[in-house]
């Protein structure tokens, strides 16, 4: 039961006091209570008519400077939106010497009573305030109620309260809303003199408005008030009691929930957000709090750019409804870009992570008839990109294929490079993380203009301007007539190009190769290095059966580009000895060996294998091999001389009507000399890179060949 009371009381008090010790604790559920105080409490129990239950103690109160310590001011209220009413409890006291209070309640001539128990933590303030809302009670009803301290015998305070019979008669008042000055006007026309103030509707409190938005303001019949805001808030509401009656009920009025300006960016500014993203576990989470108790949905948009006002994208199914004003989506690129977008009526805002680091970049270079993506992650992902034709500043629609790069499972975390074949000088490259759900996608245009790719800027003065006209005369004249080496559509039979992985200056070489037969003869050329994300999806063995029965369906050659290592590479694949001992055939896992299994199926007949082997020819540069360095396994395939039979070379690739563009033997001529040139320069500087020069000698190559377009995404 209750703690006796130490204080001496009045004998009507007293007897009160006795009849709540007294009366049976009936449960009477109370629907929405809360209690807030201005400093820490660690416990809140209530007993009797209240539920029997620790509920939450918030530190949400300002002090409020019209309440004397001590003090104990009972009013009666009426729930949001509801027409019950309940006894609001304000205390004020100085806190010295005391560890709680408790407040007891007793509704008179009934057996309805209870209690509360608030203690403080250490360290709390002198001056104690505490609102209560509520205890329950019925109209025409009296209610007592009692505040002693604990430990007892330092303050003890009664008041009682009489719940008005009717409920109905409530401060009448009108208001108006005056923009201008960011203010409501409030007037009554008959009656007793009000009160009024500002507030924001929480779910039983109206909260006070900041300094020095803070007033009460007194409204008689021929005294209107103004009452200003700082905010415009679909929460924002009139509060209004009578002057002189302390006990009446007080009337509310919130008349911005249905207005549609009050849910433009004074909405959005009140909030605080608070943003919880983790790059490295791929989760974006942010939660929100304000003025108002709203629940907006949220949503992920992709900004174009990292201005303030630049637009954003919408990414498709990425909606999420808050739990508790906190919003967490999984499987999402992390971004300072890839933001949050909270919609709640006819209104949206968007609020972007505040953490600027990334969990990867990229960047591009471009290289001959190339475009080098560059990565660098922290963690292991993968990564798409695809050509895209922009058709606005802020639109551009990606084109198939699309190339992926993966960190293979147990390799180290680093740099990835992805290279891509080059179309046009017009086409752009988006670029995203595609291992998660939700990814933004980045725009890369490649600037050619630091590397002298078409014409350049000759100025503004008129003698330049003369040099710069003769320039494009004479360019469209060497254009017109280059045209028609450009072989037709009709010639068009792929070509699967095999070599030995010798060195890396050599993979550029063959890079080189590839994109020359693809200019001069407008056909397919299948390349391992233009297919990196297909080969490592499906193995080097299934990709070259694969591109085998393509060539073999479309009457296409497979091209076998000879070397001083591919002799070294099959002998080993044939398992000749060493001099230190034997060694075993290697297994076909790179394309050499998975070429020379194939053919060797063919000449065999095994099952599933394309018959027929005259599809297969050898080429050779003349200048880096010779016919001594193919076997006499292979002698009774095609070969050829390079550049010397190149047009021969050609007319077996693209049938007996086809010839080679002019320049076509230039270029190959050209591309070896500037081989044998850069080797040249690395034994004399070894410490000069192999690659720069043959970027250099590349980048000369079929200067002026249009390219045409291909027929199919794959020859890329």
């Amino acid at each position: 039961m209750g703690r006796p009371t130490t204080s001496a009381l009045l004998l009507p008090i007293a007897f009160f006091l006795s009849l709540l010790h007294a009366a049976p604790r009936n449960y009477l559920p109370l629907a929405r209570r809360q209690l807030l105080t201005n400093f820490e409490c660690w416990n809140a129990t209530a007993y009797g008519a209240l539920p029997r239950s620790r509920f939450r103690c918030q530190r949400k109160l300002q002090e409020d400077l019209f309440l004397h310590a001590p003090s104990l001011s009972l009013s009666p209220v009426q729930l949001f939106r509801k027409r019950q009413t309940c006894v609001r409890v304000r205390v004020a006291l100085n806190a010295t010497g005391i560890e709680g209070l408790e407040l007891h309640f007793l509704v008179i001539s009934s057996k309805r009573s209870g209690w509360l128990q608030i203690f403080r933590r250490a360290g709390a303030g002198t001056l104690w305030q505490v609102l209560f809302d509520c205890f329950p009670a019925e109209s025409g009803r009296r209610v007592l109620v009692s505040l002693e301290t604990i430990p007892g015998g330092v303050l003890s305070i009664n008041e009682t309260l009489l719940i008005p019979n009717n409920q109905l008669e409530v401060p009448e008042f009108h208001h108006r809303w005056v923009p201008a000055e960011q203010a409501i006007e409030v007037s009554v026309t008959e009656g007793p003199d009000i009160t009024v103030r500002l507030c924001h509707q929480l779910a039983l409190e109206c909260a006070e408005l900041g300094q020095p938005f803070h007033q009460q303001i007194l409204v008689s019949k021929h005294h209107p008030a103004l009452l200003s805001y700082e905010r415009l808030l679909p929460c924002l509401c009139i509060e209004a009691s009578y002057h002189e009656h302390h006990d009446s009920l007080r009337k509310k009025v919130c008349p911005f929930w249905d207005q549609p300006e009050a849910y433009g960016p004074d909405l959005w500014s009140s909030m605080w957000f608070r943003d919880y993203s983790n790059s490295g576990k791929a989760e974006m989470a942010m939660s929100l709090s304000g003025r108002c108790l709203l629940h907006p949905t949220a949503s992920l948009c992709w900004k174009e750019s990292a201005t303030p006002g630049a637009a954003c994208q919408d990414i498709p199914n990425s909606t999420v409804t808050g739990l508790r004003q906190e919003y967490i989506l999984e499987e999402v690129d992390v971004h300072p870009r890839l933001c949050f977008k909270f919609s709640y009526k006819n209104s949206s805002h968007i609020q972007c992570p505040l953490r600027t680091d990334t969990a990867w970049n990229v960047s591009m270079s471009v290289k001959p008839w190339q475009l080098h993506l560059h990565f660098h992650s922290r963690a292991p992902a993968s990564f798409s990109s695809a050509f895209c034709q922009k058709q606005s500043p802020r639109q551009c629609e990606p084109e198939p294929p699309v190339y992926t790069i993966t960190h293979l499972e147990g390799s180290s975390l680093g740099d990835l490079d992805l290279i891509l074949p080059w179309r046009a000088l017009t086409s752009c490259v988006l670029v995203w993380r595609s291992d998660v759900r939700f990814a933004g996608k980045q725009l890369l245009c490649p600037d050619v203009t630091h590397r002298h790719w078409g014409l350049l800027a000759f100025g503004v003065s008129l003698g330049l301007l003369l040099l710069l006209v003769a320039a494009v005369l004479l360019i469209r004249c060497v254009l017109r007539r280059l045209h028609r080496d450009v072989p037709g559509k009709g010639h068009s039979r792929p070509i699967l190009l095999i070599y030995s992985p010798d060195s890396e200056e050599h993979k550029q070489l063959v890079c080189a190769f590839a994109a020359l037969l693809r200019s001069a003869l407008g056909c397919p050329v299948l390349l391992d290095l233009w297919e990196l994300g297909h080969v490592g999806r499906l193995g080097i063995l299934p990709w070259v059966y694969a591109q085998r029965e393509q060539v073999s369906r479309e009457q296409g050659q497979v091209l076998l580009l000879w070397s001083v290592g591919s002799a070294r590479a099959y002998g080993l694949w044939q398992g000749k000895t060493s001099r230190r001992g034997g060694v075993k055939a290697p297994e076909p896992h790179d394309l050499f060996g998975a070429a020379m299994a194939c053919l060797k199926g063919e000449l065999q007949g095994e099952p599933g294998a394309v018959r027929g082997k005259g599809d297969w020819v050898i080429a050779y540069f003349s200048k880096l091999c010779s016919r001594r360095n193919i076997p006499r396994a292979l002698y009774f395939l095609p070969q050829y001389r390079l550049p010397q039979e190149l047009p021969s070379l050609v007319r077996v690739l693209q049938g007996p009507s086809s010839s080679a563009p002019r320049w076509l033997h230039a270029s190959a001529k050209a591309l070896v000399c500037r081989l044998l040139k850069a080797e040249r320069k690395k034994a004399v500087r070894s410490q000069r890179p192999w690659r720069s020069a043959t970027e250099k000698f590349a980048s000369s190559l079929v200067p002026f060949a249009p390219h045409p377009k291909l027929r199919r995404p794959s020859c890329a």
